[in-house]
């Protein structure tokens, strides 16, 4: 049970919010999203910051699918697990035994050097605030540099992302 309450009643302050997240996201509003609501202007910011961080990088919906995953499956976070395996990860390329796989990609035979390089980014991001320049320097073969910061945005944002989700106990959707 989520720490904070569920929000169903939003006010007319939020009002206009709910329906712009109903309108750009279909279906349900998520729960995460029902209490980020006790906080109508950091809900908002949110909604707006992760649309952007998914949908307006130069980094391919695969790869983004990848990262998010293998950052879930490092903490352990059943919320976004549930969230993009199979529907958005599948959406975006990324097969079940691919999400599978993420588990110990490093021994697995599903992902090039760029994606390899990537997942170690994400790793190293996630499991401490200083990245080593080995793992760093692996990118630029692959990525622009404005591509190494939309990643590098995507990572501390799921990081962030789950850290909420997790403090807040908000539990996955129902299915």
């Amino acid at each position: 049970m989520a720490r904070v309450e569920l929000l169903e009643d939003y006010g007319p302050e939020a009002a206009t919010l709910v329906d712009h997240i109903k309108r750009r996201r279909p279906g349900a509003l998520l729960k995460l999203y029902k209490v980020l609501l006790h906080s109508p202007t950091l809900a908002e910011t949110w909604f707006d910051h992760l649309g952007a961080v998914r949908w307006k990088t130069d980094l391919s919906g695969r790869l983004r699918e990848l990262v998010i995953i293998r950052i879930a499956l490092l903490h352990s976070v059943h919320y976004v697990l549930d969230q993009h395996v199979p529907t958005l990860a599948e959406a975006d390329g990324v097969t079940r035994e691919e999400c599978e796989a993420l588990k110990s990609w490093q021994d697995s035979r599903y992902f090039d050097a760029a994606e390899r390089a990537a997942l170690a980014y994400a790793e190293a991001m996630t499991r401490t605030t200083d990245v080593a320049d080995a793992v760093f320097a692996a990118l630029k073969p692959h990525f622009s540099e404005k591509q190494i910061v939309d990643l590098t945005v995507l990572i501390a944002t799921y990081n962030m992302h789950i850290r909420v989700v997790n403090a807040l106990r908000i539990e996955p959707e129902d299915a």
